[in-house]
């Protein structure tokens, strides 16, 4: 089970932090990552990490403004959103699934219940 935390009503250019805590699973053997939908669009992937929190990958738009890591000690992956825009605006999900770094929504066999991060102008 993954519980995603963090959202909310943010200025632009301001941050955030998301959390997504793990439970029932092995959590350290699974990659985990990050998708968002944003109303009237597709779900799209965000970032990723592998297992062991070695390797990253991001999607373009994001790319030097978020960072996702993870604490396997405490079995939670974070994504912290820096310089967010009014384009972050999304519901953003927390996933789990035994990829390495996967960008198809289907590598992920686990989603947590998502979390609003709303960026206005």
């Amino acid at each position: 089970q993954l519980q995603a935390s963090g959202g909310g009503l943010v200025q632009a250019g301001g941050s955030l932090r998301l959390s997504c805590a793990a439970s029932g699973r092995t959590f350290s053997i699974y990659g985990m990552g990050w998708f968002r939908q944003a109303p009237g669009k597709e779900r799209e992937f965000v970032a990723a990490i592998t297992w062991s929190g070695t390797s990253t990958d991001y999607e373009d738009s994001v790319k030097g403004r978020f960072t996702v890591s993870r604490d396997n000690a405490k079995r939670t992956v974070y994504l912290q959103m820096n310089s967010l825009k009014p384009e972050d605006t999304a519901i953003y999900y927390c996933v789990a699934g035994t990829v390495g770094l996967g960008r198809r929504s289907d590598e992920y066999a686990y989603w947590g219940q998502g979390t609003l991060v709303t960026v206005s102008s």
